[in-house]
């Protein structure tokens, strides 16, 4: 289990840019890269120098920041994508290929005995032009690729001994967790490398599979702020933070937690977004109170109803008051907020007069105020 020792791949810059509405300009990645820095993320991954003129620019400029973080590149396997990315000055190089007989027939169109020479030959040249560079290599399409496939592919890159890690991706996102339990254990046991999980959530196990990953053994997760990139996106940032500060809070607590909302709003309007109302940690109902037993319970102790202290995030849960399902306990919580002092009774009178104004219109903070003000004096 890899919980206590695991490290963020942060790929916002990388596949985050093939989400739909992504085009960051080169200030505004040097905007994301100090952010998810400050955050304690260990690495950044960028598109590939071979994108554009302006993404291997970029990839300058962001390496000239001098950041803790590494910064890697994604590249196809081959000799030229390497030699371009080992020139832009990089910490490290993440090589991918296909796998799945899918990307064989309709991208590459390599067989794996083909995969497996080349894969040997890119991985050799960039360990002999740049001998301490970070290196990965992933297998694409890794869940619809052969079981038998994968882990000759996998095996033979292993046995060179010069990457320093091996990548799995759920590329279409179809992976269950347990699949991803048992092939990450399995890549783990056999070659006793790092391994690197990249999920997709096009079915909504984005989160859940990345956490198999690091309990079957995984080292690394990609994620993205907010989840995006190519079309559901992968792992969102917020998601697995969430996820994992409620196993162990001291499993989150190397990263800046009162950081996550800037960065969520950053991209959010970069991107031209609406952060979702239900986002982990940072959508706008996430901490927001209303049923009067959920009021009452979390008014005496907050861990009641919350796995998540707002407060670590920087942010504050809120009561919510002026409708049909609220409690008296709201109210009077309310009315103390206000330096009020009124009596049980009359508190139960103003709750009951707030329910039947509510079953018609929802009331406004002012409203219920001006309701406990009137009853004060």
């Amino acid at each position: 289990m890899s919980f206590e020792n695991y490290a963020i791949i942060e790929s916002t810059l990388r596949e985050g840019e093939q989400f739909s509405t992504a085009t960051f300009n080169t200030s505004q990645k040097i905007e994301i890269a100090r952010l998810l820095d400050a955050f304690g993320v260990e690495m950044l991954e960028m598109t590939s120098p071979l994108a554009s003129p302006q993404s291997e620019a970029d990839i300058r400029a962001i390496v000239k920041e001098n950041l803790n973080l590494k910064v890697l590149t994604h590249i196809r396997c081959n000799k030229e994508d390497a030699r371009r990315a080992l020139d832009t000055g990089v910490d490290g190089v993440d090589v991918v290929i296909g796998t799945s007989p899918q990307l064989i027939e309709h991208s590459h169109g390599r067989s794996i005995p083909e995969i497996i020479d080349l894969a040997l030959d890119v991985i050799s040249y960039i360990r002999e032009q740049a001998p301490h560079i970070i290196l990965r290599f992933s297998t694409e399409d890794s869940f619809r690729s052969r079981e038998a496939d994968l882990l000759r592919v996998y095996l033979a890159v292993a046995d060179t001994g010069l990457v320093d890690r091996l990548g799995v991706a759920d590329t279409v996102g179809i992976a269950l967790p347990s699949q991803v339990y048992q092939l990450v254990s399995q890549i783990v046991r056999l070659t006793q490398l790092d391994v690197e999980f990249h999920g997709h959530n096009d079915s909504g196990c984005a989160i859940a599979n990345a956490c198999a990953a690091l309990e079957a053994g995984a080292t690394h997760i990609d994620t993205t702020v907010l989840g995006i990139g190519e079309r559901n996106g992968i792992t969102p940032l917020g998601g697995l933070i969430a996820r994992l500060y409620t196993i162990n809070r001291a499993y989150v607590s190397k990263y800046n937690l009162s950081l996550l909302p800037e960065i969520d709003r950053t991209i959010a309007r970069f991107c031209n977004l609406d952060i979702p109302f239900n986002n982990y940690i940072t959508g706008s109902s996430a901490f927001i109170h209303k049923a009067g037993i959920h009021a009452k319970a979390v008014l005496a102790d907050p861990s009641t109803y919350e796995a998540i202290n707002p407060a670590d995030f920087g942010l504050s849960r809120e009561i919510s008051i002026g409708h049909r399902l609220t409690g008296w306990n709201a109210v009077r919580n309310r009315a103390q907020a206000l330096g009020l002092n009124i009596d049980d009774d009359t508190l139960r009178a103003i709750t009951q007069t707030i329910k039947q104004q509510a079953d018609i219109s929802t009331l406004s903070m002012q409203q219920i105020d001006d309701l406990l003000m009137g009853a004060a004096q």
